[in-house]
């Protein structure tokens, strides 16, 4: 069944989670009413992101595309910036397109806001960037944040400040005191940490030290409140003034502040804590246990206390049910210092990338033929991937980063095309390729799918040589068949066919040998499409969907199905194609491949045409250009007449090509999961539904305020303390802007 429509955008569920900050929220909401580009301004630490995620949820109705979060604290590559505001847009590098040239087409008609996360380390090519997205896409507004302004024309800043300071007085009455913005953060996380902590006549004048001493930093609020697990506030506030009276002269700044608290965090933490700490630096992005205790020694117990502490942050599951944690990216860079301090640098990060190289080789065939579960571990880890062949770059180690590039192959096959091809060439042009033919034949694989048969060519008859020297029989014979491919796309008939011969010679007395087999079969049925040799394309394809069944190799399946179907709808047998294109669509969904999809919304909008069914197919066509579009995909050559043939039937079965154009436009403006249940036959949820913005328990708590509850009959409802209750409802309120119980039970009412 179809997912529900939801207002576009990926914010994550947490986007309303901010104290406070009216001000600022006020200044914001008026320079973006103002201008195109705001960019909160502050020191790490101060809580820019949680403003800006607020601001962007408050801010999401007035968007009909939607509201983007680009995060760019786990970008260390300045060439990815771009590519990160694909994955941002749900967008997919899986062609030749250039990542900064598919963005401007796809914005180019968009009203959308990017909020664009953690600038500072990548200041140049972040302002490259968006200068150029907001130069051609005049309905694109951004909320950038950043340490340093971007300085473009048009940019106006909101600096941010750390929290309000409570009063430094004895006089204030409690209730007053829990508004302040420090105090509640202060609170609010010491109760995360205890259960049942609650600001008290007996503690007032401790919190309101602490908060004052740390200038009302967010993060170094957060990092001492957790401490409240272990020590009563006034330890903590005494050991915190003990602590500041070390530094030399005068008050610590902001940043001596911040600092000065990590480093007792720090030094609070055992040996272990510390060791592994350090070693976490080497994580881009989100790490798993497994990747902790092979890259960083590390165990449960010690990086579950520094979870406890707040050192280490969980971020939820994937998919596969794997818990998934990072650092804030302040611990990143403090984590960096002290690896340094400690010589680990170059040792964890060659051991970071030999982890993926050889864990990849392990489970090598989980690449292919467990393909969903594989991508899903390597959206986890691609940003550690990336920023471990960062690292052999360089150290100029291009042994070791054509091998950990070479063996995740199957990501820039299905995800990111022209950054595998970015890679592979950036290792390849110093390396010895003759010893890396799996190197060789992932570039040339790549420049097919690229459509770019001149490049590919040379590279898969190196490797195909390098194979031949090594005695890798197999890769040699699939080079050779791929090889065969690109001659044929290049209008080579003649060597294609040498190739293919020379292919088909070693693969077929290796029984048992599916790569090179499916090689062979892949090259005869996109050979027989380009010749328009249906039979052959038949042959060859029957025989590829029952093998590629068998093993469970999803992307070849989904192509060999597709193929079938457009032989049989060339051939005018609508009810046989038509199964085929759905299993191969369902398979291509499943798997994510965005190229397949677009091609195959066209092929069913050819059998709707076929079918007598116009209106369904002018929207599957419309649908496709979207794709085609998100994608950068072009048309292949064997497709074109076949579409075209459809598009006039279609607009001659709508009696005008006005009716066609609005049947085309409803297509353009389904979401991707819309159009993909509208050409399987799915119900389509046409009415969009706000996805919630509470938490589960947020949510119970406000479902119960609906039902007219007070906080003491919701907490004994929910085996939960009426101080905690008050806490959830003054949080819902924060984040429906609503002033009053009543209108918390109108947006239940609403939702």
């Amino acid at each position: 069944m179809a997912r529900p429509a939801r207002r576009p955008g990926n914010l994550p569920a947490e986007a309303t989670s901010f104290i406070g900050r009216r001000r600022e929220l006020a200044a914001l909401r008026a320079k973006l009413a103002e201008g195109r580009l705001v960019c909160l301004v502050g020191p790490g630490g101060v809580g820019k992101t949680r403003l800006a995620l607020r601001a962007a949820a408050d801010l999401a109705r007035g968007f009909p595309g939607g509201v983007w979060l680009v995060e760019l604290a786990e970008v260390r590559d300045p060439a990815l910036v771009a590519n990160a505001v694909l994955a941002a847009l749900d967008l997919r590098d899986q062609t030749a397109a250039d990542p900064a040239s598919l963005l401007r087409s796809y914005l180019k008609d968009k009203r959308l806001l990017l909020v664009v996360d953690n600038c500072e380390h990548l200041l140049v090519a972040a302002a490259g960037l968006l200068d150029k997205v907001l130069r051609f896409a005049p309905g694109v507004k951004v909320i950038a944040t950043s340490r340093q302004p971007l300085s473009l024309q048009g940019e106006h800043l909101v600096p941010v400040p750390p929290l309000d300071l409570p009063k430094d007085s004895a006089d204030e009455p409690l209730k007053l005191l829990r508004g302040n913005e420090a105090v509640t953060l202060f609170e609010q996380r010491a109760a995360a940490a205890t259960g049942d902590f609650e600001l008290t006549e007996a503690n007032r004048a401790a919190v309101v030290d602490v908060c004052r001493r740390l200038d009302g930093l967010p993060l170094a609020i957060e990092l001492a409140a957790v401490r409240a697990r272990v020590l009563s506030v006034q330890q903590i506030r005494d050991r915190l003034t003990d602590r500041f009276g070390l530094l030399s002269g005068g008050g610590p700044s902001r940043h001596q502040t911040l600092a000065t608290t990590i480093d007792w965090s720090h030094d609070l933490l055992t040996g272990a804590e510390r060791m592994l700490l350090r070693r976490l630096c080497v994580f881009a992005g989100r790490f798993t246990l497994d990747d902790v205790e092979q890259v960083c020694s590390g165990s449960l117990d010690v990086l579950s206390s520094l979870v406890d502490k707040s050192l280490v942050l969980r971020v939820g599951e994937d998919a596969g049910q794997v818990a998934c944690y990072r650092l804030h990216e302040t611990m990143r860079d403090y984590a960096g210092v002290k690896a340094h301090e400690a010589g680990e640098v170059k040792e964890i990060e060659q051991r970071c990338a030999l982890y993926y190289r050889d864990t990849c080789l392990r489970t090598g065939a989980r690449a292919r033929y467990g393909l969903v579960d594989w991508l899903g571990w390597m959206e986890i880890e691609i940003d550690n991937i990336r920023g471990a062949l960062q690292g052999c770059l360089a150290r100029k180690d291009f042994e070791l980063g054509l091998d950990l590039a070479a063996v995740v192959g199957w990501y820039w096959i299905t995800r990111a095309t022209s950054e595998g091809v970015r890679w592979l060439d950036e290792m390849l042009a110093p390396a010895r390729c003759d010893r890396h033919p799996l190197a060789c034949f992932m570039r040339g694989f790549l420049a097919v799918l690229q459509s770019d048969p001149e490049a590919a060519v040379p590279w898969l008859d190196r490797a195909a040589t390098a194979s031949r020297k090594v005695g890798y029989v197999s890769l040699e014979s699939q080079s050779l068949s791929l090889a065969s491919i690109a001659a044929h796309m290049g209008g080579d008939r003649a060597h294609a066919g040498q190739l293919l011969a020379a292919a088909e010679a070693i693969a077929e007395p290796r029984e048992g040998d599916f790569p090179a087999t499916i090689a062979v079969l892949q090259a005869h049925s996109l050979g027989g499409l380009l010749d328009g040799d249906l039979e052959r394309v038949t042959r060859a394809a029957s025989r590829g969907t029952a093998l590629a069944r068998s093993v469970g190799d999803l992307y070849t399946l989904a192509t060999m199905q597709a193929n079938l179907g457009l032989a049989a709808l060339n051939r005018g047998e609508l009810d046989a194609c038509q199964p085929l294109f759905t299993e191969a669509l369902q398979l291509a969904r499943r798997i994510d491949d965005r190229v397949a999809q677009y091609f195959l919304l066209d092929v069913l909008a050819c059998h709707a045409a076929g079918d007598g069914r116009p209106r369904l197919a002018a929207r599957l066509l419309g649908a496709a250009q979207t794709l085609q579009t998100g994608v950068g995909a072009s048309v292949l050559p064997y497709l074109r007449p076949v579409v075209a043939k459809a598009e006039r039937a279609t607009i001659a079965a709508l009696g005008t090509a006005a009716a066609f154009k609005t049947e085309f436009a409803a297509g353009q403006s389904l979401g991707r999961e819309e159009a993909l249940a509208l050409a399987l036959g799915e119900p389509l949820f046409t009415s969009p539904a706000e996805p919630s913005l509470l938490g589960e328990r947020q949510l119970q708590v406000a479902r119960l305020i609906a039902d007219g509850l007070s906080n003491k009959q919701i907490a004994a409802r929910l085996l939960i303390s009426e101080h905690t209750v008050d806490t959830h409802v003054r949080n819902i309120m924060t984040k429906l802007g609503c002033r009053s119980r009543a209108q918390i039970a109108a947006w239940v009412a609403s939702a």
